[in-house]
């Protein structure tokens, strides 16, 4: 596809989500807004993923808890595009234009902005969701959609069965042609050539935009749909229309393909996990894919107390990303994910941990397998993930699997006093 047609295509990001299984990360922003890897929010893959492929007329729709977000875009995308060249990224809260309602569902979500779209006269229409960790060249799923004539193309990840059963599970023939689609079945039905493996929907959609005001238009009047694209528009159009499924194809360059949901708070902490491995599944230092994000204007990060001879004061980082003006001043820091402007002090140990921006880790005090929300402060000589019921009893998050969650703003009790998290 050249140039002209991509320019001709318009991309509309569901951003609004209120990821409330991530609580209590999710308390004060939404879920794309939630840091991951050290220096990145989750949205930064899909908005790499657009820019990495040409598109570059964007709108974000937003809905819940959205200044994080708002602020984030202003920060780090907003240079990227330039309005004298027909380029934008415009974030767009419910306007209510339509209805006085929040977004019933992700398809109502696109047709209460079907004025914003008919502004930017596309041709065609990519509907992808914010939330998700994955590389993609969507331009090829585009040009995919263009050759094949569709009114819908849906992109497709190969799952397990057990996966399956969060998804929208999709049935194709020889031609890719969907002939079946159930959002989240019970028993998902296994592909033709392997029978333990479905066909999933990634929530990502290309359609002819004409199209889609069409079937938007149809399904906002009936009083029986949950107005959703998987549940209700997708299911609809393959009787009548054509839609194609588009098989994944991951610019992440490794044997196995990689995209992630990280919806619930295990699920983000194993992903943030496996980016200190040796050789994480998802790999962030590929220049010809690159992942972009704000970069604030911060010193380089610093480790210091090592050159005393035999003392175990000494600032040392293993098997772990330390972010851009953080100090490791006499600690130690294992197998963790260290944000920007954090400071860990002597003799303390942060051991298989998250620290969101400006975390501070007082003197002697031990981290284990937690995740710490920006600009806490951990007093001295405290211990959090080693007694799940002390934690709890102090007010934090855990998990069943013993994980630790400190929000902006708790308190925590050390021995006998309270201290309160700036």
């Amino acid at each position: 596809m050249d140039l002209e047609m991509m320019q001709r295509t318009l991309t509309v990001i569901l951003a609004g989500g209120r990821g409330s299984r991530l609580e209590p990360l999710t308390r004060d922003r939404a879920k794309p807004a939630v840091p991951i890897g050290g220096c990145y929010r989750i949205i930064d893959f899909v908005l790499s993923n657009c820019l990495n492929s040409g598109m570059r007329r964007l709108l974000m729709l937003t809905q819940y808890k959205a200044q994080s977000l708002d602020r984030h875009i202003q920060l780090a995308w907003t240079n990227y595009f330039s309005r004298e060249l027909g380029e934008f990224i415009d974030v767009v809260p419910p306007q209510q234009r339509i209805d006085d309602n929040w977004y019933q569902g992700t398809a109502d979500a696109v047709y209460q902005n079907i004025y914003a779209i008919e502004r930017a006269m596309p041709e065609y229409v990519v509907i992808l969701a914010g939330d998700h960790l994955y590389k993609m060249n969507y331009h090829t799923m585009v040009d995919f959609h263009h050759r094949m004539g569709a009114d819908i193309t849906v992109g497709a990840l190969r799952v397990s069965r057990d996966e399956a059963r969060q998804f929208g599970v999709m049935q194709t023939d020889l031609d890719n042609r969907l002939i079946e689609f159930e959002e989240k079945p019970n028993d998902p039905k296994p592909t033709l050539d392997n029978p333990d493996v479905c066909l999933a929907s990634m929530g990502i959609y290309v359609f002819n935009t004409r199209f889609l005001f069409e079937r938007l238009c149809d399904d906002a009047t009936d009083p029986n749909s949950s107005h959703d694209f998987g549940k209700n528009i997708i299911p609809a159009a393959i009787a009548d229309s054509k839609v194609f499924a588009f098989p994944f194809t991951d610019e992440n360059r490794k044997s196995d393909a990689y995209w992630r949901d990280v919806g619930t708070l295990e699920a983000y902490y194993e992903a943030n996990m496996d980016l200190v491995t040796v050789d994480p599944q998802l790999n962030l230092y590929d220049s010809q894919w690159p992942i972009r994000s704000f970069r604030p204007q911060l010193p380089p990060p610093k480790f210091v107390f090592g050159s005393e001879g035999r003392s175990n004061r000494k600032g040392v980082a293993l098997d772990s990303i330390i972010c851009q003006g953080a100090i490791i001043s006499g600690g130690t820091v294992l197998r963790s994910i260290v944000g920007a402007g954090c400071r860990v002090n002597s003799y303390a140990q942060v051991e298989d941990s998250i620290l969101f921006d400006n975390v501070e880790v007082g003197r002697h005090s031990r981290i284990r397998r937690a995740i710490i929300d920006k600009d806490v402060r951990i007093p001295p000589e405290t211990e959090i993930g080693y007694d799940p019921v002390l934690d709890a009893a102090r007010g934090l998050t855990v998990t069943d699997s013993g994980l630790v969650v400190i929000a902006r703003g708790e308190l925590i009790r050390t021995n006998d006093s309270v201290s309160s998290f700036a």
